[in-house]
């Protein structure tokens, strides 16, 4: 008879697990899917009526299952021994076997609550202003440009320029076609196209990059570039070492010199090397380029008159495209004398008059070699020189030093800058011969 009844007791404990379990797969299915679980019978009985695995009312526990306390009733001495009240709690989801050591129950398992639909997420409209922030947010800050000079201005700074007379008449020309081709356009008349990117041929130092300089700004002026600047590369700064990066190489110049002026010194050097050098990759890029923003970009190549002209025939396409020459004179003896004052000027110093004729002469002798010596490149490098000398001069000299004293630049500061020793003991009789050189300089171009 206990045997039965435990029998019992089990069957009616795996009933209500298996109806636990079907609840929790009900659940878990409409959570999933969204869509109510199916009763399926379990083919068992509680209490004369058939059992399903999923019901569907709400209560796990029929109505008419006896409870476990009725069990351990009265009557039931098996199930009240000491120790032995085994059997299963639906509270705590813990069956203990009949007979052995109650273990420790466990949480209950809490059924998942239903979820609620989760609505999609409307994307955000876009507002009006939107657009024009992210465009502003993608182009990289930059220094505000400065509005277009008065072309009167530029040309009254063309004109205080030492020198440059042919130069001064070729720009002024220039000025004076691109106005009246503007002018026309405007009329609504015809107007031709015009090359505007020029050769600049030269010795160094007879002022290429400074008119290159000025040119941006005046073509700014003019309407013809947007930005005004100017972009100076050699060689160096276009042709690389593999194949296929003088291209990318020279076309980042391009971009970085779109709006303004890419000035190429010392350009015959893309094409004079030979055997499978890359100089013409970069030439071959530099002619598209110019091609493709003919409206916003304008091209000066400098160097040296013979090799510039062999630069410029050496390819149909350079032809075309460059066919205005701007040819640099080197600076007279006196002019050299006039950009040495000009920097004792800008800096603040003087120059003896017993220094003048020694800095003729020496203008003279060095000018002989133009080439090496510069130009006003080499005055720049002469006046450096005689300031170092003066100040080493300056640090032995014995009493106070004045204003007057900080600013002279003295014969002895001109002979020490032009490779003289400090005492000048050496070089007496060849200063001597400069000084004669000097006045004899003078005497000619008077």
């Amino acid at each position: 008879m206990a045997r039965d009844r435990k029998d019992e007791i089990i069957k009616l404990q795996m009933e209500v697990i298996s109806q636990m379990t079907g609840n929790n797969l009900r659940r878990i299915t409409e959570d999933l899917w969204g869509v109510p679980g199916t009763s399926q019978s379990t083919g068992m009985t509680l209490g004369g009526q058939p059992v399903s695995a999923v019901p569907s009312a709400p209560s796990a526990i029929p109505d008419d299952m006896p409870s476990l306390s009725s069990l351990q009733g009265a009557g039931n001495p098996f199930l009240n021994q000491p120790g032995m009240n085994g059997g299963f709690n639906p509270l705590t989801g813990v069956y203990t076997p009949v007979g052995s050591v109650p273990v420790q129950p466990v949480q209950p398992v809490v059924p998942a609550q239903p979820s609620v639909p989760v609505q999609p997420a409307v994307p955000a409209q876009p507002s009006a202003a939107a657009p024009a922030q992210q465009a502003a947010a993608s182009v990289p800050e930059t220094q505000q440009e400065e509005p277009p000079e008065n072309i009167e201005d530029l040309k009254k700074e063309l004109s205080e320029y030492i020198g440059l007379d042919t130069i001064k008449k070729e720009v002024e020309s220039l000025i004076n076609l691109v106005t009246v081709q503007k002018m026309r356009k405007d009329a609504g008349l015809p107007v031709n196209d015009l090359s505007l990117h020029m050769v600049f041929s030269g010795n160094p130092g007879t002022g290429k990059t400074m008119i290159a300089r000025l040119m941006a700004r005046i073509y700014k002026s003019l309407g013809i570039l947007s930005k005004g600047h100017l972009v100076e590369v050699d060689r160096s700064g276009l042709v690389a070492g593999y194949v296929g990066q003088t291209a990318i190489k020279t076309g980042e110049v391009i971009q970085k010199a779109l709006g303004g002026v890419l000035f190429i010194d010392e350009a015959y050097t893309l094409t004079t090397k030979g055997g499978n050098d890359y100089g013409q990759e970069a030439v071959d890029t530099l002619l598209k380029a110019m091609e493709d923003h003919r409206d916003d970009l304008i091209v000066i190549v400098a160097g040296y008159i013979e090799l510039m002209e062999e630069f410029v025939h050496s390819n149909p396409g350079l032809e075309s495209r460059f066919n205005r020459f701007l040819d640099f004179k080197d600076y007279t003896i006196d002019e050299m004398i006039a950009i040495f004052d000009m920097r004792c000027n800008k800096s603040g110093y003087t120059l003896a008059e017993d220094a003048r004729d020694l800095l003729r002469g020496l203008l003279a002798l060095l000018s002989l070699d133009v080439k090496s010596f510069g130009n006003a490149r080499g005055v720049r490098n002469l006046f450096e020189r005689a300031v170092s000398a003066q100040a080493n001069r300056l640090a032995t000299q014995e009493g106070p030093i004045t204003k007057d004293t900080l600013m002279l630049l003295t014969a002895d500061d001109i002979r020490v800058a032009g490779g003289g020793s400090e005492d000048g003991a050496e070089e007496a009789e060849l200063v001597e011969k400069v000084i004669e050189a000097g006045k004899a300089e003078k005497d000619e171009e008077a």
